[in-house]
């Protein structure tokens, strides 16, 4: 079965009678969260565990002597690592869990599930307007009652409710929201005590192995927490974004990949390292069957530490733009442009009318080539470095722009152009609004 990527949110239909959902939940719109009845069921393996001890006689004409073994000092020290682990584990649940919320958000359906349903009317000016209910996360992010999510938990929203870790809810509005980050702050009015800030870490030093604990409300129990590792850094999480001019979609640089369990409901949620400080926000997750498989994704905190003040401040944020979309030069690649097979770089394969690139004169592919049975344009500039930093991916673009760049900035660009090496400014722009 083929693996897709999966928003976290929970999502439930809910319409004016009792209908299926997508998520295979039926709710009518009276019914709470809280009153839906939710069996669960966990097994604890039980048994003793196993000591072992031994003992040997020896005996002579005139004493007898009985020894025993003690256990080996190794599993009195594993024993004290594990206590000390579990301690620092429900310390980080005690620090964070508290800085966590709960979301939930109606947003109006488009169409009707009643329509040319038998036995009920089907008179569009008659029917009881339909809603989607979800379920996400959000954090706190100040004592001013700003709370981070992600955009595509209140993408739409007509109503917005936030449950803090002791149960009460209030309600929320939308102060920004960037669908490039998939990010967005909401606000609410509460008293600063129940108000306790996230603290951000620094997500450009972590390394694949380190811990990762990820806190939330995956399918509505809130404030679970599950401990992993980063499992792998640098991913690129696509978007539904697609610029307008060239018709390539954008995504979401420097992605933070984890096996900790992330499911339906932990999007907005934190990942945290073991000094509980936020290193990115779950978002989403691959899996075949929209469950966790291991694979989850987290925008790192790099990213919203420079998207959330900007969201703050003004309710959105301007994502630098240079105007091309292009692939990676790879050795086929390389040898159908005459270019030596280890020839790294992003080449371009379309640059958008009136953009920076097309600005500064940067080329786009022109020649058709078939490589590996598939037909695709080579023969466009090749972007090996940025301000002297190298490129081996298009990747590589998209992550040093989104961290290292702002609007207006001129950049030093590095290319091949027809085997030849030479250097480019180009000055950003704004990426266009969808």
């Amino acid at each position: 079965m083929n693996k897709k990527i999966f928003s976290l949110t929970s999502v439930l239909i809910v319409a004016g009678m009792l209908l299926s959902a997508c998520s295979g939940v039926t709710a009518a719109l009276s019914k709470t969260a809280s009153q839906l009845n939710v069996a669960q069921a966990a097994t604890q393996p039980s048994g003793a565990n196993p000591s072992s001890s031994g003992s040997t006689a020896s005996t002579s004409s005139s004493t007898t002597s009985t020894t025993t073994t003690t256990a080996p000092a190794a599993i009195t020290g594993g024993s004290d690592l594990l206590t000390a682990y579990e301690s620092t584990l429900e310390s980080i649940y005690t620090t964070v869990s508290p800085q966590v919320v709960n979301i939930m958000v109606l947003t109006p359906t488009t169409g009707s599930n009643l329509q040319n349903f038998p036995g009920f009317n089907n008179n569009p000016q008659s029917q009881t307007p339909q809603y989607s209910s979800a379920l996400g996360s959000g954090f706190i992010w100040d004592t001013k009652g700003d709370i981070v999510t992600n955009n595509h938990v209140v993408d739409g929203a007509t109503k917005i409710e936030v449950t803090f870790s002791d149960g009460t809810t209030v309600p929320a509005t939308i102060v920004g929201q960037d669908p490039y980050s998939d990010l967005a702050v909401i606000k609410v009015d509460v008293s600063a005590s129940k108000l306790v800030p996230v603290t951000m870490a620094d997500s450009t030093q972590l390394k694949v192995g380190e811990i990762a604990i990820a806190i939330g409300n995956p399918y509505g129990f809130e404030g679970s927490m599950t401990v992993g590792t980063v499992s792998g850094l640098g991913r690129d999480l696509p978007t539904s974004q697609v610029d307008q001019a060239s018709g390539a979609s954008y995504s979401i640089p420097d992605v933070i990949q984890t096996d900790a369990a992330v499911n339906p409901g932990n999007s907005g949620g934190v990942l945290v390292n073991d000094q509980a400080q936020v290193i990115g926000v779950t978002s989403a997750l691959e899996s075949s069957s929209g469950s966790s498989s291991g694979i989850g994704f987290a925008i790192p905190a790099e990213i919203v530490s420079k998207v959330v003040p900007s969201l703050i401040s003004s309710g959105k944020y301007e994502h630098p733009y240079l105007g091309i979309s292009g692939t990676d030069l790879t050795p086929d690649i390389a040898q159908a442009m005459n270019l030596p097979a280890d020839t790294r770089g992003a080449l371009v394969e379309q640059v958008s009318t009136g953009g920076p690139a097309a600005n500064a004169g940067l080329q786009s592919s022109n020649t058709t080539v078939t490589i590996n049975g598939v037909q695709g344009t080579v023969g466009g500039d090749v972007i090996t470095a940025i301000d002297g930093q190298t490129i081996n991916s298009m990747s590589d673009i998209i992550a040093y722009l989104a961290i290292h760049t702002q609007v207006g900035q001129t950049v030093t660009l590095t290319i091949m152009r027809n085997g030849q090496t030479q250097t480019v400014q180009v000055t950003l722009g704004t990426r266009p609004s969808q």
